[in-house]
């Protein structure tokens, strides 16, 4: 018993003497490359907070860049010791593809949102219109941008298709354009009528008199001399004059004696002789 227990003994000291200084190594590499990797993601963290104005994207990134920098550490000091790294390499990139593979979809939105939040096409609060939708944005997240609707209903759209899709902006400006068409007799004289929907124009407060208001004639159409009037107002003025301004052209125009055609058709009966 005693001889084996020295036998054990004496094969421990040959592999301490073998490997203990490879080992000690590996250790105190160990440390200080996990020192470093601290180091380099504390430095990407505050980075990414400055830089990129999702907290949630900043995060998302700092921890998956420090989670890559470690595993990396871990298999350079796998190999000091001699251990091989291949096999384990090569069972990580098998996992990775097939959890890419699975989460395809997922991983589309995320790039999207990655997009989204980086280049901002949208913020929180804009009102937009996009794949279909229009509404307010009440949230953009990594996965799923939400937006809120006028008659507020939730709308979730995938941040994948939102990123590769067109969006229309309508509040990123200050101003926004109300454009309306409204349509005269042709036997009304047509300076009059233009002059009365200027003046709605110019008595309204909410129209801005240094942008490019327009009044003019658009189309002759088959019962109506068309106008399209265009007033610039702020953003927050916008669905007010929208509703605001076609009851108050209406009684502008009516009252400089024009009229607001409607269609009509006469039907004219004739009775056969038997």
């Amino acid at each position: 018993m005693e001889k084996q227990i020295e036998e054990l003994w004496t094969a421990i000291q040959s592999q301490v003497a073998l490997y203990g200084g490879q080992v000690l190594l590996a250790v105190l590499a160990l440390i200080i490359g996990w020192w470093i990797v601290n180091r380099i993601s504390g430095w990407a963290d505050r980075s990414l907070h400055k830089g990129v104005p999702d907290e949630t994207l900043a995060k998302f990134l700092s921890s998956g860049l420090e989670i890559i920098l470690k595993v990396l550490l871990v298999i350079s000091i796998a190999s000091m010791v001699g251990i091989e790294t291949t096999s384990f390499v090569a069972v990580v990139g098998a996992a990775g593809l097939a959890v890419g593979l699975a989460l395809q979809g997922s991983l589309s939105n995320f790039a999207g949102g990655v997009m989204v939040l980086i280049f901002r096409p949208i913020q929180v609060g804009d009102y937009v219109s996009a794949q279909g939708y229009e509404g307010s944005v009440k949230d953009i997240g990594i996965f799923v941008t939400t937006l809120l609707t006028l008659d507020e209903r939730t709308i979730i759209i995938p941040n994948g298709p939102l990123a590769n899709g067109s969006i229309v902006n309508y509040t990123r400006h200050e101003t926004r354009a109300v454009e309306i068409a409204i349509g005269i007799s042709y036997s009304d004289d047509i300076k009059v009528a233009k002059e009365a929907m200027e003046s709605v124009l110019k008595n309204d407060p909410r129209v801005l008199e240094d942008k490019p208001n327009l009044v003019g004639v658009s189309n002759l159409g088959d019962s109506s001399v068309d106008f399209l009037v265009r007033a610039f107002v702020k953003n927050e003025d916008y669905w007010g004059f929208f509703f605001d301004a076609r009851p108050l052209l209406k009684s502008a125009v009516e009252n400089a004696g024009a009229t607001i055609p409607f269609p009509q058709r006469d039907v004219h009966l004739s009775q056969e002789a038997s």
